[in-house]
């Protein structure tokens, strides 16, 4: 609701009648494009409470108004503006007026970030009934109902808004504490409180360990294909990117030692678990290998695990970091953990790292949703989190094996594919014959989408392929979505 005690001035000294005051303050209101044809005005109640004058004053203004074609009332629900006004009584949308942004372009320099590459691709104006997304968790099956209850619990207690937001800065000091042991069981990694930052997202760590570790001109690896998302903070940060070829095992350990050679290399950025896009995970000799290197050639490693809790068979490989914490930035999410909308990301590295970390994040934001992150925690420590994941891990790795075989059937000659030890997604390289631009364009004239290759790197341009999740869809889905996918061949 706009702010009408603010918009609406009334000065009882004045010797125009107040309520008259009103009808003024509306019709200007109406004229300078701030409330449009159609729109409901406040209750007569709500708006008496704002201007601060009697209601049977409002009530006055309102009918005064409905009397010269400015509103019209819709018994039981309220007063609206009319949908034709008076002649000449609204100036044209789009011209800006009293300061109120329209159609207007700055006229004053400012940044400009030049870029080719596209956040969103075009079919999405179309709003698919079907997504294939690159690896999401399926939101329907996350226990949000006691992530609500939490939370809502919370939001009751009056005294977690006395908190200072300087000392929430670095994150919930409840979620850190359950951090602390969760991260211990799970990936091996022994952080004490001054070693974790809570972040607004994975992709928050991503920006804030560049930002400390990169300056305009600085050189760091990546593997190609790689995270688009990733090197555009790179990019903006004004960093060199050097791209190193990932095959079966993960990045290619021999090119990153020949980049050292050649270049002062600031940071890696890497993904051993289920590497981006192509979900492989880096062999043990190549992690012990460039390991050595980074100790060599002085260099920090930005080590991005976004789904280290899906892991279907074997078991995973502990995290760099669990070794070799003063040298590796750790960063994940709980995005993946539960549902994309949670946006809760945390960062673990040494504490003085994490201390510059901290200065950094208050100036981007001085704290995220304390109350939403103690719920949170409240999940890790009652086990919820641990059996949800339990839970869903069995019913990916089933959906896992239901679009390989769903693939191997109707697309036998179409695709190919690698089964996936782990992850939410399953890298799928077409047929060269069959562009995936071509079937993207087709697919979403039948309400699915598929990465039409705007983004990502244009990974799909350059490989024909992309990151099928299967995750976030179940069987009947895959079924519909594989055959549109034939339909568009």
């Amino acid at each position: 609701m706009l702010p009408f005690e603010t918009l609406i001035v009334v000065d009882k000294m004045l010797p125009r009648p107040v309520y008259l005051q009103v009808v003024d303050g509306v019709i200007n209101l109406i004229k300078d494009g701030v409330i449009q044809k159609g729109d409901q005005m406040p209750g007569t109640r709500s708006m008496a409470g704002m201007t601060k004058i009697h209601r049977k004053t409002v009530i006055a203004a309102y009918n005064e108004l409905i009397a010269q074609g400015w509103l019209f009332a819709v018994p039981k629900h309220g007063h609206y503006i009319a949908m034709e006004l008076p002649k000449g009584g609204v100036k044209q949308w789009g011209v800006p007026a009293n300061g109120y942004v329209s159609d207007s372009k700055m006229k004053s320099p400012f940044l400009k970030i030049e870029t080719t590459k596209e956040f969103y691709p075009h079919s999405f104006a179309l709003s698919p009934s079907l997504i294939v997304d690159d690896g999401h968790p399926d939101s329907r099956l996350a226990p949000m109902h006691l992530l609500n209850r939490e939370y809502l619990r919370r939001l009751k207690q009056q005294h977690v808004r006395k908190k200072p937001a300087i000392t929430l800065a670095p994150g919930s000091l409840k979620l850190r504490e359950a951090m602390t042991g969760y991260l211990a069981q799970t990936r091996g990694i022994q952080a004490d409180l001054p070693n974790i930052l809570i972040t607004h997202g994975a992709q928050m760590s991503i920006y804030i360990a560049a930002s400390l570790l990169l300056q305009r001109g600085s050189y760091v690896i990546v593997g190609e294909p790689g995270y688009h998302v990733a090197n555009y903070v790179f990019e903006y940060l004004g960093a060199n990117i050097i791209r190193i070829p990932a095959d079966r095992d993960g990045i290619d350990d021999g090119l990153i030692r020949d980049a050292c050679e050649q270049y002062n290399i600031s940071a890696l950025y890497l993904i051993p678990h289920h590497h981006y896009p192509t979900t492989v995970t880096l062999s043990p000799e190549r992690r012990s290998s460039i390991l050595n290197i980074a100790e060599q050639y002085n260099f920090s490693i930005i080590e991005d695990d976004y789904d280290y809790g899906f892991q279907y068979g074997s078991s995973p490989y502990l995290p760099l970091a669990s070794n070799h914490p003063d040298r590796v930035i750790y960063v994940g999410s709980f995005s993946k953990s539960l549902s994309t909308s949670i946006r809760i990301g945390f960062m673990v590295a040494a504490a003085d790292f994490i201390e510059q970390a901290v200065y950094l994040r208050k100036i981007i934001e001085l704290k995220g949703d304390n109350i939403m992150e103690d719920s949170l925690a409240a999940l890790i420590e009652g086990g919820d989190l641990a059996r949800h994941l339990k839970k869903v891990n069995k019913i990916f790795g089933h959906r896992r094996d239901y679009l390989c075989a769903s693939l191997d059937e109707k697309l036998k000659d179409i695709v190919s594919f690698a089964k996936p030890e782990g992850g939410l997604a399953l890298w799928t390289v077409f047929n060269n014959k069959y562009q995936l631009k071509n079937i993207s364009l087709k697919a979403s004239k039948m309400g699915l989408f598929i990465n039409d290759g705007q983004i990502f790197d244009n990974y799909n341009a350059k490989y024909n392929a992309l990151r099928f999740g299967f995750a976030s869809i179940n069987e009947t889905e895959i079924d519909n979505i594989t055959d549109i996918i034939v339909r568009c061949l």
